[in-house]
């Protein structure tokens, strides 16, 4: 005979983050504001970082509806000393900091021959770099008080070459994140932290036209849904990664493509 040893929403519960504090990088648009309102709903403040204040001001209305406390800070994730003042700031507002989302990231498409310097060092310096400052400075902070969860927003561009655009700086730049996801996982895990990393397919945003026909072919159609997620559709798994619900979970790349990758 099974017996149940929970209450009911034992399960659920596990979801929540009631009481806990979320920093949101890339938050004002596409997957960002997606996940701050994820996370929200689950509970948890957020502190939403961006660049655009007229943006950031829009996402932290929305969650005002929902009774969300909130704090913005402007910054640009590239920079060390914006990076310890969203920390300070964060810490000033709600006394630590439980999750960091480190979302925020650019793309340029362009054949290997024809990418200029800059080029490469805007994507490495946001999508890598930027990731990688964000995660020492909310990473000590996290170590020192003995746990902490971090996001790292990766892609299946770490694990194929995309077609038809070609995008080697964009590759390069999430393959190492994934890399840098479980090297810390494995160095902050006996400190209470955990680093797990989200990798998304086509998803429409402003970075992934993926409703023009020119992509359609190999975005949508060689997949094996044949179709495109929306932002939305992200926020339940970082959700899960962010909670206690993926507990026994770090070092790892939660995959969510559609199927894209499995061909």
């Amino acid at each position: 005979m099974h017996t149940q040893t929970g209450g009911a929403g034992s399960v659920l519960s596990k979801f929540r983050l009631d009481g806990k504090t979320a920093v949101v990088t890339g938050a004002t648009r596409g997957l960002g504001r997606a996940f701050a309102r994820a996370l929200a709903e689950a509970g948890a403040n957020i502190v939403l970082v961006g660049r655009d204040a007229s943006a950031a001001a829009e996402v932290e209305a929305e969650l005002a509806e929902l009774g969300t406390r909130t704090l913005t800070v402007l910054a640009d994730v590239t920079r060390r000393a914006e990076a310890e003042r969203m920390l300070s700031a964060s810490l000033d507002v709600f006394g630590q900091v439980d999750i960091l989302i480190n979302n925020a990231g650019t793309c340029v498409h362009r054949p290997a021959l024809e990418v200029s310097d800059e080029e490469w060092r805007q994507v490495m310096n946001v999508n890598l770099d930027g990731l990688w400052i964000a995660s020492q400075v909310f990473g000590r902070h996290m170590v020192e008080r003995g746990g902490g969860n971090i996001v790292n927003i990766g892609s299946i561009s770490a694990l194929i070459v995309n077609r038809p655009q070609w995008q080697p700086g964009y590759n390069a730049s999430k393959a190492a994140v994934h890399q840098l996801t479980k090297s810390l996982a494995a160095e902050w895990a006996p400190h209470g932290v955990r680093v797990n990393a989200l990798a998304p397919g086509y998803i429409k945003t402003e970075m992934a036209p993926v409703d023009q026909p020119q992509f359609q072919r190999h975005w949508i159609e060689d997949a094996p849904q044949q179709r495109y997620a929306t932002p939305d559709e992200l926020g339940p798994a970082i959700v899960f990664l962010a909670s206690d619900a993926s507990a026994f979970m770090t070092g790892s790349v939660l995959v969510i493509d559609g199927g894209y990758t499995v061909f």
